[in-house]
C-alpha cells in the first residue's frame, strides 16, 4: 500500500505553521506551538492515533492563542485530507470513548467528505494554568478548523467530568482512537454507495 503521508505549510500575518503527518506511523510526535498545554494535547493526538505528527507553529501569542490554535487545526486538517487520499478500503466510521479519571468524552466520526462538527462539551471554564494560560474555549475552535479542512463529520459529547484538563485530554485521546479506527484499511473498495467520499 502506498504510504499515506502529507506535509503542509501555512503562513499568514498572524501565524507561521508547518505540519507533517503520516497516517500509518508509530505515534512519533514532534510538537512546538509555544503553548505547552496545546503541545501536550497534540502529542496525545499523535501518540494515541498511531500517526506520526510534527507541528512547528509560531503565532502572535502576545495577543492571544486563538490564531495559533485555529491555524494549526486548519493545517492538520488539510494534511489529514491529503494523506488519506480517495479513502479506498478504509473502515470510514468509528466511535471511541477514552476515560481520564472522572472525565469521559465520547466521539463518533465519519470520513464522509462532508464537514460537520457537533460539539457538546462544556467544561467548568477555568483556564488551564500553563504559561501562557490555555482557554478551554479554543478546543472547539481547533476541532472546528480541523473538521472543516479534513472534510469529516464528527460528534463530540461530554459524558461526564469535572476537571477541565481531564475533559480536554479525554477528548483528544478519544478523537485519536476514533481517527485511527476510521482510517484502518479493511479492503479495496470506497465505502460509499456513491463510489466516492
Amino acid at each position: 500500500m502506498e504510504q499515506r503521508t502529507a506535509q503542509n505549510s501555512r503562513t499568514t500575518k498572524e501565524t507561521e505553521i508547518s505540519v507533517s503527518l503520516t497516517i500509518d506511523g508509530t505515534g512519533k510526535t514532534e510538537i512546538s506551538t509555544g503553548i505547552p498545554f496545546f503541545d501536550h494535547m497534540l502529542d496525545q493526538l499523535g501518540r494515541h492515533s498511531g500517526f506520526d505528527l510534527a507541528v512547528d507553529a509560531k503565532g502572535d501569542l502576545e495577543i492571544d492563542a486563538h490564531h495559533t490554535v485555529e491555524d494549526v487545526g486548519i493545517a492538520i486538517g488539510e494534511c489529514f485530507k491529503e494523506a488519506i487520499g480517495d479513502k479506498a478500503g478504509v473502515q470510514r466510521f468509528a466511535t471511541a470513548a477514552c476515560p481520564l479519571d472522572e472525565a469521559l468524552v465520547e466521539v463518533a466520526l465519519d470520513l464522509s467528505g462532508r464537514p460537520f462538527l457537533h460539539y457538546e462539551i462544556d467544561p467548568p471554564g477555568q483556564k488551564i494554568l500553563s504559561d501562557p494560560p490555555f482557554d478551554p474555549q479554543l478546543v472547539e475552535e481547533f476541532w472546528r478548523a480541523f473538521v472543516s479542512c479534513a472534510d469529516v463529520t464528527v460528534h463530540q459529547v461530554l459524558v461526564r467530568g469535572k476537571n477541565t484538563h481531564h475533559i480536554i485530554e479525554s477528548l483528544f485521546k478519544s478523537m485519536a482512537r476514533a481517527l485511527s479506527d476510521a482510517v484502518r484499511v479493511r479492503g479495496s473498495q470506497i465505502p460509499s454507495t456513491k463510489g466516492v467520499l
